[in-house]
């Protein structure tokens, strides 16, 4: 896929509309800046928004990612696939919200926990030593957990894991 040939064909499209990027960016509900960065090239719009595109213009999905016109039209099954594909995208990016949610609030509840233990005026224990120590240890983990699968590292440990796993079983 050549990049800059479908941001070329996609601001041409737009410029055939006579819309301004500012005009195409309100109909998409996305930034301006969204919008040039897909007609430079130097991004892609999610497969979602492709679809919309592919709908606003009137033009097969196949002719944006070609970067130029068919004669022919996209296949309605072709169409169902495609969105059953953009759906499952997104249910993906709903469970890494909600995972994220999850361990957001697992650290915020922590670090609370931590902040209303030390301006109390709690005597000082082994237990409430350890309350504060163990508070403060959550929510660190819970922001290394949540970064390490925000940046996809997570995903990445868990599939060498799984190859280490079976090259293992392979051996034995």
């Amino acid at each position: 896929m050549d990049q800059g040939k479908i941001g070329k064909f996609l601001a041409a499209l737009r410029k055939e509309k006579n819309l301004t990027q500012e005009e195409l960016a309100e109909k998409l509900n996305v930034a301006r800046r969204t919008v040039s960065r897909w007609e430079t090239g130097f991004n892609l719009p999610d497969m979602d928004i492709l679809i919309e595109i592919s709908d606003f213009y009137s033009v097969d999905l196949r002719e944006i990612l070609d970067g130029k016109r068919r004669t022919d039209k996209m296949e309605e099954k072709m169409k169902e696939t495609v969105l059953k594909v953009s759906e499952y995208e997104n249910e993906g990016k709903k469970r890494a919200s909600v995972v994220m949610i999850v361990y957001s609030t697992i650290g915020m509840l922590a670090l609370i926990a931590n902040l209303v233990m030390t301006l109390s005026d709690l005597p000082d224990t082994f237990w409430t030593g350890f309350f504060k120590g163990a508070s403060l240890a959550a929510a660190f983990v819970a922001l290394v957990v949540g970064i390490a699968y925000a940046t996809g590292t997570m995903a990445r440990f868990c599939s060498f894991k799984k190859r280490l796993l079976k090259k293992e079983g392979q051996i034995r």
